[in-house]
């Protein structure tokens, strides 16, 4: 249904504005002006649901995190498609402060219980499953990438299950001047809060300054929890890759949507675990990766073990 269609069942008879917004492939985004107010019109992609995306936890999730203070107002959820509108907010995207974000995820993670679960170890497990499904064959990263993961989800066996964004991408940010707005509920459910963590120092990759500036501001100091969490994230870069040929076709737009909204990110993290070198650190025994120095990325980075 076109934008049009869906405003005149939203404020019949009004006339208004509207504008295609960038973003992801796995939604459409519009900014719609009326009787001088702006909102976002946020219409999801088909099929999505092969991704694990449950509209009406979105939408939940989305009003949490409004009533935080972390996410724009919430003013409709159309039925029976699951579009979301809400507020438009002003500012520049993808600019972060880590400070802000540390605190903001913990307000988030100490916020109320979600509705979704958002479990990183099984969504990698499914994406390859959805991929196998359609005939993708198992890329030789992958193996060596579950291995990792096994790992560390033994490691983080037990860990408390928290209120969680679970796409911390820059672009998911908007610096709003006098507070950090956060968007695209999509992922969310309850989750390892260290996943979060992980996912946002690997995706705007971080230096080991400024992982301790994170944690400062988040209130903790478990680096190793820091650090596996970011491996986590990238091994599921590795399976959401794998997966992404397909789901792409499905959704009708290029891989970088389903992966990461990063074309470059999408070619990295297929060839991460190719090229990593494994060193095991005496001091914490935590599984480090790394990369060739000439492997770039925006979007994905290293996540260095800290020794603290």
């Amino acid at each position: 249904m076109e934008p049009e269609q869906l405003a005149e069942r939203v404020w019949p008879g009004q006339q208004v504005s509207i504008e295609p917004l960038g973003g992801g492939i796995t939604n459409r985004n519009f900014k719609v002006e009326t009787e001088g107010q702006e909102f976002v019109l946020r219409v999801g992609g088909k099929d999505t649901e092969l991704l694990g995306i449950d509209r009406t936890a979105e939408y939940a999730a989305s009003r949490v995190a409004a009533e935080l203070g972390l996410a724009p107002e919430v003013v409709a959820f159309i039925e029976p498609e699951g579009y979301l509108l809400t507020r438009y907010v002003g500012g520049a995207v993808g600019e972060v402060d880590i400070g802000l974000v540390g605190a903001a995820l913990r307000r988030l993670h100490d916020g109320p219980v979600l509705p979704g679960r958002f479990d990183s170890f099984r969504v990698v497990e499914a994406y390859r499953d959805i991929a196998a499904e359609h005939g993708v064959d198992v890329p030789a990263a992958y193996t060596r990438a579950k291995d990792v993961a096994g790992q560390i989800e033994r490691r983080r066996l037990g860990a408390p299950l928290r209120p969680c964004h679970n796409d911390l991408l820059s672009a998911n940010f908007i610096d709003g001047g006098d507070r950090l707005w956060l968007v695209d509920w999509e992922y969310a459910g309850m989750g390892d809060p260290f996943f979060d963590l992980g996912n946002f120092a690997v995706n705007n990759d971080l230096a080991e300054e400024d992982e301790s500036a994170l944690l400062a501001a988040y209130g903790s100091e478990d680096g190793d929890a820091l650090a596996e969490s970011g491996r986590l994230a990238g091994v599921a870069v590795v399976a959401f890759e794998h997966v992404g040929t397909v789901a792409s076709g499905l959704l009708g737009g290029p891989v970088r949507a389903v992966v990461s909204h990063d074309q470059d990110t999408t070619e990295a993290g297929g060839r991460i675990l190719d090229e990593e070198r494994v060193e095991q650190s005496a001091d914490h025994r935590l599984l480090v990766v790394g990369r060739d120095d000439d492997v770039e990325s925006e979007g994905f980075g290293r996540v260095r073990a800290s020794h603290r």
